[in-house]
């Protein structure tokens, strides 16, 4: 028997691969399915099972592509009522793969569907437990995203969740091992560790809500409170998980469209796409596209495009470092971006030698910044609120990326100001879709706060009531 943690950590996303005896089960696959395919030959096996652990919101699952590919049977558990062929497996149900069982634990909370995967061992073991979003490390999946479908409050879900974690989760062995769906960065939790598995044993000792005398009002309580609104993208991966997408295979053959200048400036003129730069902050704060917006492939790429660009149907074009087009197109279909219409040919460079105009987003260190704050500037911090209460400038006020496109009315139409993040990358982001709105009043800071919290600048930890959130 073989587990394998196959973790994607610009999505945090952990999907995982277990084979036994000539049988392989693939456990919330993502949607580029050829490493699965390719595991399964170099060990020689064949996928049984597509184990889906809920409906995904934060990514396009691969499910109906490595079906249709390997012939293998999806899987949901309960409540799941899916547009394609599946197997809607029973709360306890056993699925015998080589020498090996799953058994189906439904654990509604997270949403109604939502099922935990036990693996018990060629010897009646239990030994692993795949808990998808219903419990992660150090924390449990958020009880918010099903509500609209489950007819459900967020607290009523949150319930549900409390129950499942105890009649179904709590009474297995500390020995068996946690494999959760995701990690820190997610949004499908509010405190998940950077650790990507860990002893059932440990999380009931140290996980906030697994605790032994928490009563069910607290839990609602404690899991409930400050929640920030989900990204709007995730009701649509929904639907493309439940209802079906294009093959992974056309949506690549449609976004690797070389194009040159002339073609690219006449499609971001002739149509509504958007142009999306995903080279290093740095690189594009010197210069880039005029109203072409920042997300960088170095950072939480994918997400980010989802929380910043509310349409998956949205049409892009994109401008990238030379050779890394299809891993760009690539990371926008895992969250559903299906629909970049080509790219650049010969990136930034082409567009230069062509003697198309360049725009650029002022910088300035930390010790100039330091400087500068003896004259009170405005400064607008666009870090996470739980970043921003941990400890701030002094007098800073907060906008967060997160929902910058609902608080462009908060920003400082005439008067200068100062932009930062955490070390630089949100804050070119949210730089370009300043710039792209005509705001040309502000710099940013190289290094964000980290350089800033090494220079003699006032900070406090009081979130003022005037501060924005």
């Amino acid at each position: 028997m073989r587990i394998e943690q196959i973790y994607t950590g610009c999505l945090a996303q952990g999907a995982y691969f277990i084979s036994s005896n000539g049988e392989a089960v693939v456990i919330d696959p993502l949607r580029e399915i050829q490493p699965y395919i390719e595991r399964a030959n170099a060990d020689n096996v064949k996928i049984k099972y597509i184990l889906e652990t809920h409906f995904h919101a934060d990514f396009v699952s691969g499910h109906l592509d490595l079906a249709k590919a390997t012939g293998a049977t999806i899987v949901y558990g309960p409540n799941a009522n899916p547009s394609f062929e599946f197997h809607s497996a029973k709360d306890g149900e056993l699925l015998n793969v080589g020498d090996i069982t799953f058994k189906v634990l439904h654990t509604p909370g997270h949403t109604m569907e939502s099922t935990c995967y036990l693996l018990i061992d060629e010897g009646g073991k239990e030994l692993a437990l795949f808990s998808g979003d219903t419990l992660f490390i150090g924390d449990v999946g958020r009880p918010d995203l099903a509500q609209k479908a489950a007819s459900m409050t967020q607290e009523d879900l949150a319930g549900l969740l409390f129950d499942s974690l105890r009649e179904k989760i709590l009474p297995l062995p500390d020995s068996v091992v946690v494999y959760p769906a995701h990690g820190a960065g997610s949004a499908c939790g509010k405190n998940m560790s950077k650790e990507t598995t860990d002893l059932l044993g440990n999380q009931k000792a140290t996980n906030y809500a697994l605790r032994a005398d928490m009563t069910k009002d607290e839990f609602v309580k404690e899991v409930t409170d400050g929640l920030l609104p989900p990204p709007g993208y995730f009701g649509m991966n929904v639907a493309m998980n439940k209802n079906g997408y294009d093959a992974i295979q056309e949506v690549m053959q449609r976004g690797l469209k070389p194009l040159s200048v002339q073609a690219f400036e006449a499609a971001a003129n002739e149509t509504e796409a958007l142009v999306l730069d995903t080279r290093t902050a740095m690189e594009f704060s010197k210069e880039f596209i005029p109203n072409s917006i920042s997300i960088g492939l170095e950072g939480q790429f994918a997400p980010w495009v989802g929380a910043l660009i509310p349409n998956v149907k949205q049409e892009i074009l994109l401008v990238t470092e030379p050779g890394k087009e299809e891993e760009t197109v690539k990371r926008l279909a895992r969250v559903g971006y299906d629909y970049v219409i080509g790219y650049l040919d010969g990136g930034i460079e082409a567009w230069k030698n062509a003697g198309k105009e360049v725009d650029n987003i002022g910088r300035i260190t930390a010790e100039e910044f330091a400087t500068k704050f003896t004259e009170k500037p405005i400064v607008i911090d666009v870090r996470k609120p739980g970043e921003f209460s941990g400890e701030h400038v002094a007098d800073a006020l907060s906008i967060p990326l997160d929902f910058i496109n609902n608080h462009m009315a908060e920003f400082p139409k005439e008067e200068p100001f100062i932009l930062h993040c955490a070390g630089g990358y949100r804050s070119i982001i949210a730089g370009s879709i300043l710039k792209a709105r005509g705001f040309n009043n502000f710099v940013d800071v190289i290094g964000g706060y980290g350089a800033i919290s090494k220079t003699d600048v006032p900070r406090t930890d009081f979130v003022c009531p005037s501060t924005k959130k």
